[in-house]
Parts: C-alpha cells; sequence; structure tokens
C-alpha cells in the first residue's frame, strides 16, 4: 500500500469537507449536512459528533503539523466547554441546540468517554492544561458515577440517576451493559494515557481488558459478545464484524500505552482471535469488503463506511503482529481498493453511510449527522500513514 493515497485522502478530500461544516455564527460544527454536503445550520449538535470532530482536528495536526487543523480544534474544544460540559451536575450533554443551549441532558458512559479521548489528544496538540484537567474531570466522573464492582454502566440523568440505555441498545433489546460503550471507554483511557501516563488511568485500562478478556470475549467463536444484561448475560446472538476487528486492534493499543510485556502477551489471543474471527467469518470475499454482521445466523451483507474503515487498520494490525499471516495485508488493502471504488463520495470527498451489497449506493444520504462524522475514517488514514512510514 502507498501511504501517499492515504494522505492524499485526507489532506485534499475529507479535511476540505470537514472545514466547511464549521459553524463561525454559533461556534462549533453543523450537526446536520444532506448528500450534496450542505449544512442544516439550525441542526442539532451532538456532543459525540463535536468531540470526534475536535478529535479529528488534534490527530491530524498532530501529524501534519497544519496551524489552520489546530485552529478548527480549538474551535470544537470551545464549543465543548462551553456547552456540552455541565458544570452543575459534571459530565457532558448527550445535545445541545444549534446555539449552544442544552437540548438533551442525558449523561451517557459512552458519551463522556468520547469527549476524553477527543480532550486527551488536543492536549497532545495544543499542550493546554485546561483540556487535561476537563479530560481527568470526565475520568473521575466515570469511575464515581458510571461504574460498579463489575464493569461501566450506561445511561443516565442529567443527575447521573440510572435511566434506560435506549440510545446504545439496537437489534430488539435494551441493555444494561454494551461492547459497544466499554471498547470506547477502552480507547478514551488508553488516549489519556498516552497523554499523561497517570497510574490511576493505567490500573483502569488493566481492569477493563480484563472484563473484555473474562466477560465479553466469546474464545471458541472468536467474537465480542455485543450486548448485556447487568450479569453479562449475552442478550443477542450477534456478531458485530466492524466492532470486533475495531476491538483487536483498539486492545492492541491500550497493551502497547502500558507497555507491559506480560500483559500484552496475555491479551494476545483475544487479540488474535478476533482478527482471526472478522477475517473468517465476517468478509465479503467476493467484493473483498467487510459485511456489517450476523444476527441469529442471518448475515447482513451491506457495506457500512466505518466497518470498512476499520477493517483497513485493524487488519494491517493484524499483519503487524503476525508477519506471515500475510492474507490480513493484502486484506487490508483490497478493502482500502473497496472503499476507492465505492464508498468515497468523488463529488463531495465524504464517505457514503451505507453501500447496498450489489455495490449501489441509495440515494438521499446524510453525509453528516450524530453519527456520521471524520473520525473512523480520519482515523483509518491517520493510522495507515504513521503505520506505511
Amino acid at each position: 500500500m502507498d501511504k501517499k493515497q492515504f494522505q492524499n485522502h485526507l489532506e485534499n478530500q475529507l479535511i476540505p469537507f470537514w472545514n466547511r461544516m464549521v459553524d463561525f455564527e454559533h461556534g462549533g460544527f453543523y450537526g446536520y449536512a444532506d448528500a450534496d454536503g450542505i449544512p442544516d445550520k439550525e441542526s442539532t449538535k451532538s456532543c459525540i459528533l463535536n468531540s470526534r470532530i475536535l478529535w479529528f482536528y488534534s490527530a491530524a495536526y498532530n501529524l501534519l503539523k497544519q496551524s489552520e487543523l489546530l485552529k478548527n480544534a480549538e474551535h470544537a474544544f470551545l464549543f465543548l466547554q462551553n456547552h456540552f460540559y455541565d458544570s452543575r451536575y459534571r459530565g457532558v450533554f448527550w445535545s445541545v441546540t444549534a446555539d449552544g443551549s442544552p437540548l438533551d441532558t442525558t449523561k451517557h458512559t459512552y458519551n463522556q468517554a468520547f469527549a476524553i479521548y477527543a480532550l486527551s489528544e488536543y492536549y497532545k496538540a495544543s499542550q493546554d492544561k485546561q483540556a487535561l484537567h476537563l479530560a481527568y474531570g470526565l475520568y473521575h466522573t466515570i469511575e464515581e458515577k458510571c461504574l460498579d464492582e463489575e464493569g461501566y454502566f450506561e445511561a443516565f440523568s442529567r443527575e447521573f440517576i440510572p435511566v434506560s440505555n435506549d440510545k446504545l441498545s439496537e437489534n430488539g433489546v435494551i441493555a444494561e451493559r454494551t461492547m459497544n460503550t466499554l471498547l470506547h471507554v477502552l480507547e478514551a483511557y488508553t488516549e489519556l494515557y498516552r497523554a499523561d501516563a497517570f497510574f490511576q488511568v493505567g490500573d483502569s485500562l488493566r481492569e477493563i481488558l480484563r472484563i473484555f478478556k473474562t466477560r465479553v470475549y466469546n474464545a471458541e467463536k472468536e467474537i465480542c459478545e455485543v450486548f448485556f444484561d447487568k450479569e453479562y448475560h449475552s442478550l443477542i446472538a450477534l456478531e458485530s464484524y466492524g466492532h470486533d476487528i475495531e476491538a483487536s486492534w483498539l486492545i492492541s493499543r491500550a497493551c502497547e500505552a502500558l507497555d507491559d510485556k506480560a500483559y500484552f502477551e496475555e491479551m494476545l489471543p483475544v487479540i488474535k482471535g478476533l482478527a482471526k474471527g472478522a477475517y473468517e467469518n465476517g468478509i465479503d470475499m467476493k467484493n473483498h469488503a467487510m459485511n456489517n454482521e450476523c444476527e441469529n445466523g442471518t448475515v447482513s451483507a451491506k457495506k457500512v463506511w466505518w466497518v470498512q474503515a476499520e477493517a483497513v487498520t485493524g487488519f494491517y494490525n493484524a499483519y503487524q503482529l503476525q508477519p506471515e499471516q500475510t492474507m490480513y495485508e493484502q486484506l487490508s488493502e483490497q478493502v482500502w481498493e473497496y472503499i476507492q471504488n465505492y464508498v468515497i463520495d468523488q463529488k463531495t470527498g465524504e464517505w457514503f453511510e451505507d453501500v447496498e451489497p450489489d455495490n449501489q449506493v441509495k440515494a438521499g444520504q446524510a453525509l453528516v449527522h450524530p453519527w456520521k462524522c471524520p473520525y473512523h475514517n480520519g482515523r483509518m488514514c491517520i493510522e495507515m500513514i504513521q503505520r506505511l512510514s
């Protein structure tokens, strides 16, 4: 693979697209743009989207050192600090109005985690101690408000009273714990630890890795179970291929951050197993792309944008860990080719959200919404540029 392709896509397509989403009137970034990339200037702004944009510009600046990127990162940081953070009850809101007034005041562990993730990267870019202070404040909020002796609960009211976890539950179940939230708490704490290496965060990382190994990872199937009740009983027979390959490399990254060889060796069967399971069960070998998921034995062959991005990074990471397994490198390259052929919207530079099993794209897909962001595809570019250097 040629790292210049990833750098070209990042610098000449993704960054220019997201530069057009800056809201100079109210602050932050527009929360919605249609299939033509035209923003709705009155749209709701979600904290998840704003956090992921903050991460994107911070990480892009840390790679490219272009001042405009840091300026946009600061723009996102100030909106998070001034409008999403709840100075009364702590934590960040789920969403605000276009002008920054609280809208959905739900406090979700997933949301707190992405804010930590973004603030940690922004601190590395800016050396702004206020960003690090805010990240640690959210870390302590999660540990104090969202954690019990078995792991993390997910959904809370503004005052951190538990509520139904409808925002991170799907497929007809309401889960008290999810693999998805746990994965992104792991990711957030990894970046906070990489930014500052505070021992308490390292201890939290080790505990999350233990939960993955003992409660979430299904060694027989080589998958992560997805939705759980309070006692980690799996609620549905679901394989999420994108989350599995993403977990493989994010667990690997957490172990690298801890710099503990013994712990890395302990987690290696999980890292390798998730990559192997995703390769053997999740790939559409005809198109060399990753299917979406499998529920109760039925495969969804829709090609979801973020799943393809995680496949490129995750399988390349698997190859780096096991250079003899050359099929991982080959697949990473093939999925990247698929993305270039079918997933990138050549008109705008952003990615279509979904590609149908016949590789057609349904018209009218929004290019920006609360879950459609520059995080997965931007991170893929940044990771691959670094890994191929």
